[in-house]
């Protein structure tokens, strides 16, 4: 847990994914170079379509590996690696509500034909799972355009800084009494690229013993709204309680919403589920991995708290195991005991039977 800090050159590459990543959200096209080519690529969900679609010709489109397996488009040309989106080709003239039902799973059962269309070679390999990757990290459709130009340009490999672990600090402390325990601290952390802001509550007065430490991905449905469909609200009150009840405990709120998928992309896989799919293919159809999170961002808030050794409170040992690649020591792994309802039910026994644990 011996975090390197950032140089200036890892500094610089952050900052230019994270401006590549307001332009998508934008919609505006972006330049990603890798190998001294670079490919522009226009997000499908907010950049405006019909301007930049080709009248005639062909119009090429980014697509990930697991939506173009939904569209039964074989993935010949990456087959080597499963991780690398599909390029497929459109005669033109093609329209903007053709190219979004093409991508957008949720609109499988409106549009259920699509085509002609067939699998190309990639342009840029290396560029387009980056494009793909800074797609996840905007919270939008891994889906793009190619288009001819982009102002806004970056390097393949920046897309890995920008969510660089070690750019965190703790950038804000103060004192929060809560109800399962008066004596709690809350700290905020802070990195130099990604905007987002990560929380930790230290529950109890620290001592020499090792704290029950809860992994908690944000999740505005159930703790907020009290959401029936998944059990995240009550796992985040009852680990609260068991904090209180040990000599003290620590909550990571990590804001990695829909398991790092985002908002609205959980909502997309909302929609998907009332359509009859689990959580897990919910998440393959719109072109994310079945558990997206990144677990290094818990393990550099522990070590910036000076925290080596927990006893991890989750029914989930994927966490356990992303702790520990990151260097912290689970000295026990302590259940949470939630039961169901009619709304989650079918939503928990999916999560046991597909990937052998809770959420």
């Amino acid at each position: 847990m011996n975090a390197t800090p950032l140089d200036e050159a890892q500094k610089a590459a952050g900052r230019r994914a994270a401006r590549a990543i307001d332009a998508l959200r934008r919609g505006w096209p972006i330049g990603v170079e890798a190998d001294g080519e670079r490919l522009n690529l226009l997000p499908v969900e907010t950049g405006m379509l019909a301007e930049a679609l080709p009248s005639s010709g062909t119009a090429s489109l980014l697509i990930s590996a697991s939506r173009a397996d939904t569209l039964k488009l074989l993935n010949q040309f990456s087959a080597a690696d499963p991780s690398l989106p599909i390029q497929i080709s459109l005669p033109a003239p093609v329209s903007a509500a053709e190219i979004i039902a093409i991508v957008d799973p949720v609109l499988d059962m409106q549009y259920p034909l699509k085509g002609p269309f067939r699998s190309e070679p990639l342009s840029n390999p290396q560029a387009a799972k980056a494009a793909m990757e800074l797609a996840r990290q905007g919270g939008l459709l891994p889906a793009f355009l190619i288009v001819d130009d982009a102002e806004d340009q970056l390097q393949a490999e920046d897309a890995a800084a920008y969510a660089d672990s070690n750019a965190l600090a703790i950038s804000a402390h103060a004192r929060l009494p809560v109800a399962a325990n008066s004596e709690a601290h809350i700290y905020g952390f802070r990195s130099d690229a990604d905007a987002t802001d990560h929380v930790a509550l230290v529950v109890g007065k620290r001592d020499e013993t090792t704290p029950v430490v809860r992994l908690h991905s944000e999740c505005l449905t159930g703790d907020v709204l009290g959401s029936l469909k998944c059990d995240c609200g009550p796992q985040l009150h009852a680990a609260l309680e068991q904090m209180g009840e040990a000599s003290w405990g620590v909550l990571l709120y990590l804001r990695q919403e829909g398991r790092g998928i985002g908002l609205i992309n959980k909502l997309r896989a909302y929609a998907l589920q009332d359509q009859g799919f689990d959580t897990v293919d919910a998440n393959q159809r719109l072109g994310f991995a079945i558990d997206a999170r990144d677990f290094s961002i818990a393990a550099r808030m522990l070590e910036l708290l000076n925290i080596p050794k927990v006893k991890l409170l989750t029914n989930n040992p994927e966490k356990v195991a992303g702790l520990e690649a990151s260097g912290v020591t689970v000295e026990e792994r302590l259940p949470v005991k939630i039961a169901a309802n009619p709304h989650n039910e079918f939503y928990l026994d999916t999560k046991r039977d597909r990937t052998g644990h809770q959420l």
